[in-house]
């Protein structure tokens, strides 16, 4: 970094993700009665400090009288402040360290705890500027030095004038107090700093507003360990994804987006523009004709198990990667189908809608145990078989048909074919994937086959079973009854009406395709599928990808990483290499994984290269994207 650039950075919701009082105040007013309205009041105090309403010396009196600490707790608070540094400060630890020299620490905190945080960082203990507690001999905290200019109003300003810096000075902070540096002429910009907390009156007076620190490196042309901030990565989330999403997405240093229902295709079409990350579930369509407006799309995000709403082919022709959760509900709809497949049996249904109307009806009739039944599961995948341990293990017999040859788990039977299946069950339970193949797998024909008196519960796909049909089947009482969770036509939002010929039918269950609708399962994909994401945008790591070559990748270390994705051609690998070659750089490590369709190629290089080599492999003929990552 030229040395005539120096950063004065803020320390309080700055260079941490908390005021360092409210934490001292979490460990000083513990086992106190009051504790909530006291922490409550700090922080209002903290606040009307920050946004400059009260002045700065009032607002310290204040808190300061409300916390009562000592010398002990401040040793609680530092241990507890070492796992609250901003993330993108974490990230970017090398680069501080490098440029310790040129960074200053003022900051209206304390001495006290700030320096044995930032010192991690090697930041110098001479360039920390900060207030100082005053300890009794007790080791109380009876006061504030205030002789101490960062103990007064606009005293950032009056150390910098008193510190005499020279070159150009950027601040860097998310308070009033560090505005007040620039508005006193003794810096070039000012940074308001949005990781972890935004002020409006603070970001209307910045020169630039910066949600991370590597959008403050990126936009000054500083060295960074990313090849692009994340600040510059924008998140949309569609269709009430779980908030634990948002905040993994947000932490990781990501501009997030979120969006209640899903989009229509026009609708999409305009809003993906720029977006690098979309998240969606089960009624957004990601189209070709989306996709042709994704100008900076890298990775989509099912929060679900399914991607059939998903152009996975055209996602790999444009080099954008997509993930899926496949395990993270299983659990959720193996208990759903079972609980139907009880309130079938027992037509509990029916009982219910009729006591609701003022009906006692007590008879056993069409009433029936599950123990000892067949239960037929289409589709033995992770739910399939999981289904099929529980069923057998509440007395049922199990047996199963799937196109791909699958080992039978506890004492289930393998079909030779769906018809066979269908003849032999007392219930049917669907669990197949979305492919176009299977469109009316059941069908009219399908369903004649099906036991008289059988029931039949589709968790799967919409336009697996063919609703007219099973509509007649149920009319006639070919069939005993249906659970019905997904859908042809769904409804996008919660405020459209929902349409069907299922609708009133005798002993019929239908939902609002919530098989995986669980706090539980709804936690474990907001998860799984950011963690996918961020672990391919971080390390190009494509495991668990549903359209890419799945290449399980180490961590980098101390090398630069080249991505280059391109058509599954013969001789590629090979041009990548002598590109490699003319430009004298060494491999350190490769990663190849083809598909029928695209090549995935993960090059580690141990030295720094020229553009031109850049511009090289991008130019290799069948290139569909090509990326960097330090």
């Amino acid at each position: 970094m030229p040395q005539t650039k120096k950063f004065i950075i803020d320390f309080d919701s700055t260079f941490t993700r908390v005021e360092a009082l409210d934490i001292l105040g979490e460990i000083t007013l513990e086992g106190d009665p009051q504790k909530n309205q006291k922490l409550q009041a700090i922080k209002d105090i903290t606040d009307r400090g920050m946004e400059g309403s009260v002045t700065f010396r009032e607002s310290l009196e204040q808190r300061l009288e409300i916390l009562k600490a000592d010398r002990s707790q401040i040793d609680l608070l530092i241990k507890a402040l070492k796992k609250k540094v901003s993330k993108s400060f974490e990230r970017n630890k090398e680069w501080l360290e490098e440029n310790a020299e040129d960074i200053y620490i003022i900051s209206n905190g304390f001495k006290d705890f700030i320096i044995p945080i930032v010192s991690e960082f090697g930041i110098k203990k001479e360039n920390v500027f900060a207030n100082d507690f005053v300890y009794d001999e007790q080791g109380k905290i009876i006061d504030f030095n205030r002789d101490n200019p960062l103990s007064k109003n606009n005293g950032k300003a009056e150390t910098i004038r008193n510190v005499n810096l020279d070159g150009d000075i950027y601040v860097i902070g998310d308070g009033y107090t560090d505005y007040e540096i620039k508005a006193s002429g003794l810096a070039n910009k000012f940074y308001a700093f949005t990781e972890n907390v935004h002020r409006p009156k603070v970001t209307s007076q910045a020169d630039h507003i910066a949600p991370s620190f590597d959008e403050i490196l990126y936009i000054n042309k500083l060295n960074t360990k990313f090849s692009y901030p994340k600040s510059r990565i924008k998140v949309l989330l569609l269709e009430n994804v779980h908030p634990i999403a948002v905040e993994l997405l947000k932490e990781e240093g990501y501009q997030v987006e979120v969006a209640i229902g899903a989009m229509s295709e026009e609708e999409l079409c305009e809003k993906i523009k720029n977006i690098s990350i979309l998240g969606i579930r089960s009624k957004t369509n990601v189209t070709k004709k989306v996709l042709e407006n994704a100008n900076r799309l890298l990775a989509v995000g099912a929060f679900c198990i399914g991607t059939n709403q998903i152009d996975l082919e055209e996602c790999q022709k444009r080099g954008v990667a997509v993930f899926n959760a496949p395990f993270s509900n299983t659990r959720s709809v193996v208990e759903m189908a079972i609980a139907e497949i009880i309130f079938l049996m027992r037509r509990f249904h029916d009982k219910s809608i009729g006591m609701h109307q003022g009906k006692w009806d007590k008879s056993a009739s069409g009433s029936f145990e599950i123990r000892g039944k067949k239960l037929g599961i289409v589709g033995y995948g992770n739910i399939g078989a999981q289904l099929s341990v529980l069923a057998e293990n509440m007395g049922m017999n199990v047996f199963y048909y799937d196109v791909v040859e699958k080992l039978a788990l506890g004492n289930a039977t393998k079909m030779n074919s769906l018809d066979e299946l269908l003849e032999t069950c007392d219930m049917i339970s669907l669990h197949v994937d979305g492919r176009k193949e299977n469109k009316c797998l059941i069908d009219a024909e399908k369903i004649k086959k099906m036991k008289p008196g059988a029931i039949l519960v589709n968790l799967s796909r919409g336009h697996v079973v063919d609703i007219p049909a099973l509509r007649d089947a149920i009319l006639s009482g070919h069939l005993a009854g249906c659970a019905v969770d997904v859908f042809p036509e769904e409804p996008k939002n919660n405020k459209e009406p929902f349409e069907s010929e299922l609708i009133g039918l005798p002993n019929t269950i239908l939902t609002p395709h919530i098989g995986g609708s669980t706090l539980e399962a709804q936690e474990n994909i907001a998860r799984f599928v950011p963690g996918k994401i961020m672990e391919y945008i971080n390390t190009g790591n494509t495991f668990n990808s549903v359209n890419f070559p799945n290449i399980q990748l180490p961590f980098l270390k101390d090398a630069h990483r080249l991505i280059h994705l391109h058509h599954n051609e013969p001789g590629v690998l090979a041009k990548i290499n002598q590109v490699l070659a003319n430009y004298n750089i060494n491999i350190v490590g490769q990663y190849l994984k083809t598909n029928e369709k695209i090549g995935y190629v993960i090059t580690d290089i141990d030295k720094a290269y020229e553009e031109d080599a850049i511009e090289a492999l991008k130019s290799i003929p069948g290139t569909i994207r090509f990326r960097t990552l330090y």
